[in-house]
């Protein structure tokens, strides 16, 4: 897909919320060095998310920067579009605008609702800045058919977030061959599976406790006992891959068998604060092809 090679694997993180504007610059530059192509973060802890895109991309050389998500809540259609022209002409191919209708529920709003009238204001924009070379790319945080529907027919794809594999498949059979299915899947360097569970389970608390997550959940096949006390070992073992180097890539890998273009390994486990650098070393020695290069990307066909 022309100007979606985000590369099979990217770094999915919410670490820059807690980390002074240099030392997230210092961040991506070695994660660029080190041959990572694809940098994904939220909008949820206060960073204003088209903004914090525009510092990453100035930060870097060639880094694909995507927002996982960009709420639509937050801003005016006509100020995300003008942002997201802004940026594709500054650094064209690199920025990836990902929209979501965000985990707060809204009386009497459904996401499908909202997200095709924010699309639709978007593509009615007239705007006198001019047009970029390079388009503007945009991608849908999705999960059940409707919303996965829209990001096929209104953007270039999807992005899935704290799905099991089972899920990956049948999201690509509804976008088909061509549209760009990206997976954010959180890892957890730990062997031991008490402590990793426990880990596991502080993490993903605040998703099995909240309206929309559970009915997800739900639908992906686990019953009321296995979502409630912190969710079952085998649900816990589906949203967090936990282990050595080599179990968890291999666990990503089956994203990447079962139809994702691209998986954003989340780090989870780290202090607020600190940093996954460590993590995301080793991460790269295991799954890029060329780890460790500053050269750019090949030339797309």
């Amino acid at each position: 897909m022309s100007g979606m090679d985000l590369g099979t694997f990217g770094i999915y993180t919410f670490d820059f919320e807690n980390q002074p504007a240099a030392r997230m610059r210092d961040s991506i530059q070695e994660l660029e060095e080190l041959g990572w192509r694809a940098f994904w973060f939220p909008e949820l802890l206060g960073r204003e998310a088209l903004t914090h895109a525009g510092y990453l991309l100035s930060c870097t050389e060639h880094m694909r920067v995507i927002n996982g998500i960009a709420q639509i809540w937050s801003r005016e259609a006509r100020w995300t579009y003008g942002a997201s022209l802004l940026l594709a002409d500054a650094y064209p191919d690199r920025h990836v605008l990902g929209l979501g209708y965000g985990g707060v529920g809204r009386p009497g709003v459904k996401p499908v609702a909202a997200m095709t009238e924010y699309l639709d204001q978007l593509d009615a924009v007239e705007t006198p800045n001019p047009r970029p070379e390079a388009p503007m790319r945009r991608i849908l945080a999705a999960y059940g058919p409707k919303m996965l529907e829209l990001a096929r027919h209104r953007a270039a794809g999807a992005q899935t977030y704290h799905v099991n594999v089972a899920h990956t498949a049948h999201a690509r059979e509804i976008l088909g061959p061509d549209a760009f299915l990206g997976v954010e899947h959180p890892v957890l360097f730990e062997s031991d599976p008490d402590t990793a569970r426990a880990t596991a389970r502080e993490h993903l608390h605040p998703y099995l406790t909240s309206r929309y997550n559970i009915a997800k959940f739900r639908r992906l096949g686990y019953s009321e006992d296995e979502i409630a006390g912190g969710g079952s070992d085998r649900l816990v073992d589906d949203l967090v891959f936990w282990g050595d180097l080599d179990t968890i890539a291999d666990k990503l890998h089956a994203h990447v068998k079962a139809g994702a273009d691209h998986v954003g390994v989340q780090v989870i486990g780290i202090e607020p604060g600190r940093s996954a650098m460590r993590y995301w070393r080793m991460l790269g020695d295991a799954l890029l092809p060329a780890a460790r290069t500053n050269e750019p990307p090949p030339a797309e066909v």
